[in-house]
């Protein structure tokens, strides 16, 4: 068997996106497709590539997990002084790609990030587990550090300080990416797959297919 990268590849024959099927609003068809990734059995089918660039244009990309989603609003949740932080503080924009396998499909989403309020962190936070609170106090998240006993060491002086309710810290929040563009592809054979691009402007969603 030829396991060189020239030789990956497969041919997508899960399904095919249709206009009739994809319809006029992209939220709904993304909340379709994301329910059934879920059914799918897709590993985390929240996991989503978020996309930023710092404040000299280069570019950074991480997974991060979906954590909401009401009308045009992704969010996502953070340490602000991380490095995705700082890169959303220079640029207040960012691109998001989810890639679910098990159906051949991914979406991408592009559009402006915003902060959202303390009300709305501080009910997601509250809602977290226990050890999870913990953690966002114990990481400086992309701070060098010296081992991961550092880590560990924290999370256990945090655990002692807090040992009951276990407070927000004020660097961790949520970012909302406001979608102005949601585009779905769907694998199809022979490398011909579906393209279905919406843009968002004056109020409405428009639509058009793209070649692969």
């Amino acid at each position: 068997m030829d396991h060189s990268l020239e030789a990956l590849r497969r041919d997508y024959q899960q399904g095919k996106l249709s206009e009739l099927n994809a319809g006029v609003d992209p939220v709904s068809l993304f909340n379709r497709w994301l329910k059934e990734a879920q059914q799918a059995g897709q590993l985390e089918p929240n996991a989503m590539t978020l996309a930023t660039v710092d404040a000299i244009g280069n570019p950074h990309a991480r997974i991060v997990l979906l954590k909401g989603q009401k009308d045009r609003q992704f969010i996502f949740y953070t340490n602000y002084q991380s490095q995705k932080g700082q890169d959303l503080l220079a640029s207040p924009k960012a691109a998001l790609c989810f890639w679910w396998d098990t159906l051949e499909r991914q979406v991408r989403i592009e559009g402006s990030v915003e902060k959202l309020i303390d009300a709305e962190n501080d009910a997601y936070f509250a809602s977290r587990p226990r050890n999870s609170r913990i953690g966002a106090w114990a990481s400086q998240q992309s701070e060098e550090i010296a081992s991961h006993a550092v880590l560990e060491e924290a999370f256990e002086q945090l655990d002692l300080e807090y040992p009951n309710e276990v407070p927000r810290p004020a660097y961790w929040g949520g970012y909302g990416v406001m979608a102005s563009r949601i585009e779905f592809w769907q694998g199809r054979s022979s490398r011909l797959h579906d393209r279905i691009d919406f843009h968002f402007s004056m109020g409405n969603w428009t639509r058009v297919r793209r070649s692969p």
